[in-house]
C-alpha cells in the first residue's frame, strides 16, 4: 500500500523502487493553457521543461475550447487545493460536456486520474489515464507521464502483461533512458521471473546513474542469482560491500551469494565478522550462520557455539530445527550425552515419530535400554514412521 505521504500532487513523475515491490508516487503534467504556474520550467524561461526531447510522437497543437475555460480553471483550482472529490466531480462534468473538445477531456481525465489515485481508487485512476492517452491530445510531457503512471499502477496491481507492454511503448516512443524509470521495468521483469531479461535493463539503469541506489544493485544481484549466473551475482555482492562496507544488509547478501555459489568458507568469514562485531541481532542471521557451518566439513563445534550463543541471547527460538541441528552436531563431534539431551528437546517438537526413533537408537547404542524403549514407544505414539518395525524391535528387547 502506498503511504499517504506519497499521495501529494506532484507535477512530474517521481519513482522509487524497493527489493520486493514498485512504489508509485503521484504524477501529473499540467496543460499548456491552464495551471501553467505549476509546470516545471526551464531556468529563465516561461516555457515548461521539455521532458522528452527525442520523443517520436508528433506533439499535438490542441488548445482548450473557449467555452470550457472557466470550468478548467475551477478544475485546476480544486486540484491545487487537494480537493480531490471536487476535482473528480468537476473533471467528470467536463468529460461529459458536449461543448468540451478532446483536449478539454484529455486534461480533465488527466487530473481526474490524480484525484482518483489520491482517493485510493486505482481502478478509476487507470481508467482515466487510459482515456487521456487514447484521446491523444496532451503535450508529450503529459502524454508520456500518463503512460508511465498507467504502467506503474498496472504493475502495482499485478497486471504484469499490461504494465510491461505499456512500459515498452513508453520507452520506445519517449526515448527516455532515465535510470529510475529503467529500474521499474527491471523490477517488473524480475517479479515475472524473466531474470535474464531483467539483467541488461538493470545494468543499463545503473550505468546511466551518477548515484545508483544500492537497492538497484541488490536487484541485479538477485537477478543474476535466479538466472543461475552465480559468479556474476557474487561479483555484484562483493562490489556492493566494497562501496558500503558498513551496511550489514550488503554483508548478509554477500554471505548468501557465497552460500549459493558453494563458497562456504567465504560465507562463514563474512558472517563471523558480523558476529564478532555484535551485529547479528536477528534470528534469521543466526540461522544463516549455523546453516553455513552445518554445510561445511568438520564445523560441528562452530554450529554448537553459534546455536548456544543465539539461544543464550534469546535471539534464536528453541524450535525443532535448532535442537535437531544442535543434536546432530553434538553427536558427530562425539559429545553423545549432549546430543541425547538435544534430541530429547527436539523429538516432542517434531511432526512425526522419526526423531524419537533416532533418539531410541542412540540410547540403545549407549546401553540406556529403559530410556530407549520409552523413546521407541513415543515414536509409535507420535506416528508417521517409515518403518514402525524398528521401534517394535527396541521395545521388545530383553
Amino acid at each position: 500500500m502506498i503511504s499517504r505521504s506519497h499521495k501529494q500532487a506532484l507535477l512530474s513523475v517521481l519513482v522509487a523502487t524497493v527489493l520486493g515491490g514498485v512504489v508509485v508516487a503521484d504524477a501529473v503534467a499540467q496543460s499548456r493553457s491552464a495551471g501553467r504556474s505549476g509546470e516545471r520550467r526551464n531556468r529563465g524561461s516561461d516555457k515548461p521543461e521539455v521532458l522528452y526531447p527525442e520523443a517520436t510522437r508528433e506533439e499535438p497543437k490542441a488548445k482548450s475550447s473557449s467555452k470550457m475555460g472557466g470550468k478548467l480553471q475551477k478544475l485546476f483550482s480544486a486540484y491545487n487545493k487537494q480537493e480531490f472529490e471536487e476535482t473528480r466531480t468537476l473533471a467528470d462534468e467536463i468529460i461529459a460536456a458536449s461543448a468540451a473538445n478532446d483536449y478539454d477531456k484529455a486534461v480533465a481525465n488527466q487530473l481526474a486520474s490524480q484525484a482518483a489515485y489520491n482517493l485510493d481508487d486505482n481502478a478509476g485512476a487507470k481508467q482515466y489515464l487510459q482515456q487521456a492517452i487514447d484521446l491523444n491530445q496532451l503535450d508529450n510531457n503529459g502524454h508520456y507521464q500518463a503512460l508511465l503512471m498507467l504502467a506503474q499502477l498496472q504493475l502495482q496491481d499485478e497486471q504484469y502483461d499490461e504494465g510491461l507492454a505499456n512500459l515498452d511503448k513508453y520507452f520506445a516512443e519517449s526515448k527516455s533512458n532515465k535510470p529510475e524509470e529503467l529500474v521499474i521495468k527491471g523490477q517488473a521483469l524480475y517479479q515475472t521471473e524473466k531474470y535474464a531479461e531483467a539483467i541488461p535493463v538493470l545494468k543499463a539503469a545503473i550505468a546511466a546513474s551518477s548515484e545508483p541506489k544500492d537497492s538497484w544493485s541488490q536487484l541485479l544481484m538477485a537477478s543474476y542469482a535466479e538466472a543461475g549466473q552465480l559468479a556474476e551475482a557474487v561479483k555484484e555482492a562483493e562490489a556492493l560491500v566494497a562501496r558500503n562496507p558498513a551496511d550489514k544488509k550488503n554483508q548478509i547478501n554477500l554471505a548468501s551469494m557465497y552460500m549459493q555459489a558453494d563458497q562456504m568458507d567465504k560465507a562463514a568469514a563474512v558472517m563471523d565478522q558480523l558476529r564478532a562485531a555484535g551485529q547479528l541481532t536477528e534470528e534469521r542471521e543466526y540461522k544463516q550462520l549455523y546453516s553455513i557451518y552445518a554445510n561445511t566439513e568438520n564445523k560441528e563445534k562452530d554450529v554448537i557455539a553459534v546455536i548456544n550463543e543465539g539461544l543464550g541471547k534469546g535471539i534464536l527460538k528453541p524450535d525443532y530445527n535448532v535442537y535437531l541441528a544442535l543434536a546432530q552436531s553434538y553427536y558427530y563431534s562425539d559429545q553423545v550425552p549432549q546430543a541425547i539431551e538435544a534430541w530429547q528437546k527436539a523429538a516432542p517438537l517434531s511432526s512425526n515419530g522419526e526423531t524419537y526413533l533416532n533418539l531410541a537408537r542412540v540410547l540403545h547404542a549407549e546401553g540406556r535400554i529403559p530410556e530407549a524403549k520409552q523413546a521407541a514407544r513415543e515414536a509409535l505414539a507420535k506416528g508417521g514412521l517409515k518403518n514402525p518395525a524398528d521401534a517394535n524391535k527396541i521395545i521388545n528387547l530383553k
